[in-house]
Protein backbone atom coordinates (compact mmCIF):
# COMPACT_ATOMS: atom_id res chain seq x y z
CA UNK A 1 0.00 0.00 0.00
CA UNK A 2 1.34 3.43 -0.97
CA UNK A 3 1.36 6.47 1.26
CA UNK A 4 0.41 9.78 -0.32
CA UNK A 5 0.61 13.47 0.52
CA UNK A 6 -0.61 16.52 -1.37
CA UNK A 7 0.95 19.88 -0.58
CA UNK A 8 -0.83 22.99 -1.87
CA UNK A 9 0.68 26.45 -1.43
CA UNK A 10 -0.51 29.78 -2.81
CA UNK A 11 1.91 32.29 -4.36
CA UNK A 12 1.93 35.56 -6.29
CA UNK A 13 3.92 33.83 -9.05
CA UNK A 14 3.17 30.10 -8.81
CA UNK A 15 4.89 29.36 -12.14
CA UNK A 16 8.18 30.75 -10.81
CA UNK A 17 7.96 28.70 -7.62
CA UNK A 18 7.03 25.52 -9.50
CA UNK A 19 9.96 25.97 -11.90
CA UNK A 20 12.30 26.54 -8.97
CA UNK A 21 11.33 23.39 -7.05
CA UNK A 22 10.63 20.97 -9.88
CA UNK A 23 14.28 20.03 -10.58
CA UNK A 24 14.51 18.67 -7.03
CA UNK A 25 11.47 16.42 -7.48
CA UNK A 26 12.03 12.68 -7.40
CA UNK A 27 10.20 10.13 -9.56
CA UNK A 28 7.61 9.82 -6.76
CA UNK A 29 6.68 13.51 -6.98
CA UNK A 30 4.58 15.56 -9.37
CA UNK A 31 4.24 19.35 -9.27
CA UNK A 32 1.51 21.27 -11.09
CA UNK A 33 -0.04 24.74 -11.14
CA UNK A 34 -3.69 25.09 -10.11
CA UNK A 35 -4.79 28.71 -10.39
CA UNK A 36 -2.59 30.66 -7.99
CA UNK A 37 -1.36 27.53 -6.23
CA UNK A 38 1.52 25.12 -6.58
CA UNK A 39 0.29 21.58 -5.95
CA UNK A 40 2.77 18.79 -5.35
CA UNK A 41 1.69 15.19 -4.95
CA UNK A 42 4.06 12.74 -3.33
CA UNK A 43 3.67 8.98 -3.21
CA UNK A 44 6.03 6.65 -1.34
CA UNK A 45 5.88 3.03 -0.27
CA UNK A 46 6.67 3.65 3.40
CA UNK A 47 5.52 6.18 5.96
CA UNK A 48 9.12 7.06 6.84
CA UNK A 49 9.95 7.57 3.14
CA UNK A 50 6.92 9.83 2.74
CA UNK A 51 7.89 11.79 5.84
CA UNK A 52 11.46 12.24 4.59
CA UNK A 53 10.35 13.33 1.09
CA UNK A 54 7.78 15.79 2.44
CA UNK A 55 10.40 17.23 4.79
CA UNK A 56 12.89 17.69 1.93
CA UNK A 57 10.20 19.23 -0.27
CA UNK A 58 9.19 21.77 2.39
CA UNK A 59 12.82 22.84 2.83
CA UNK A 60 13.24 23.23 -0.96
CA UNK A 61 9.96 25.14 -1.15
CA UNK A 62 11.04 27.50 1.63
CA UNK A 63 14.29 28.26 -0.18
CA UNK A 64 12.47 28.82 -3.50
CA UNK A 65 10.01 31.23 -1.85
CA UNK A 66 12.81 33.12 -0.10
CA UNK A 67 14.84 33.49 -3.29
CA UNK A 68 11.77 34.54 -5.30
CA UNK A 69 10.87 37.22 -2.76
CA UNK A 70 14.36 38.72 -2.75
CA UNK A 71 15.24 38.37 -6.41
CA UNK A 72 15.16 41.50 -8.51
CA UNK A 73 14.78 40.98 -12.23
CA UNK A 74 17.46 42.57 -14.34
CA UNK A 75 17.39 43.51 -17.97
CA UNK A 76 20.82 43.33 -19.48
CA UNK A 77 19.53 44.20 -22.94
CA UNK A 78 20.17 42.33 -26.11
CA UNK A 79 23.68 41.17 -26.83
CA UNK A 80 23.80 43.48 -29.84
CA UNK A 81 23.08 46.44 -27.53
CA UNK A 82 26.28 45.83 -25.63
CA UNK A 83 29.48 47.40 -26.84
CA UNK A 84 32.75 45.91 -25.75
CA UNK A 85 36.10 47.55 -25.86
CA UNK A 86 39.23 45.49 -25.85
CA UNK A 87 42.58 46.91 -25.00
CA UNK A 88 45.49 45.04 -26.51
CA UNK A 89 48.83 46.08 -25.17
Amino acid sequence: MSRRATIRTTHDDPELIARAIEPDNTDEMETAIDGGSVVTRIERETTSGLHSTVDDYVVNLDVAIDVAQHAEPTDTGAVSDTQTTQNHE
